[in-house]
């Protein structure tokens, strides 16, 4: 094995998620820190991609907040993560769905996987 490699799976604390893809629904529970208190807040949206792999793996969630797009991108091995649970599997054909940026409306929806 690369030794790189195994370093940084040694230096990775490694947490539990659920497995999930692009075009899922998801709500990712994080902490916040503001001064000395510790709150936790929620960003509920559809994946857009996930990128890198084992220690630099990323993903990318995107909601309609106000008539506003909102993307937020977290790192799948960061310790402000508390929970992921999965709202709604989708059923998309591509890994990374930006076409979704383009549209609005109805057009803008996913079907679900049953």
């Amino acid at each position: 094995m690369d030794l790189t490699a195994e370093i940084a799976k040694e230096l990775v604390p490694s947490s539990e998620l659920p497995s999930f893809k692009s075009g899922d629904t998801i709500t990712v529970f994080y902490k916040i820190k503001e001064g000395d208190k510790e709150r936790t807040q929620f960003f509920k949206g559809d994946v857009l991609q996930r990128k890198g792999n084992k220690s630099t793996e990323t993903f990318t969630i995107r909601k309609i907040s106000n008539g506003i797009a909102v993307e937020r991108i977290f790192p799948v091995n960061s310790p402000i993560i508390e929970k992921i649970e999965i709202n709604k599997m989708g059923k998309v054909r591509r890994a990374r769905i930006f076409y979704l940026r383009e549209l609005t409306g109805k057009k803008a929806r996913i079907k679900e996987l049953r």
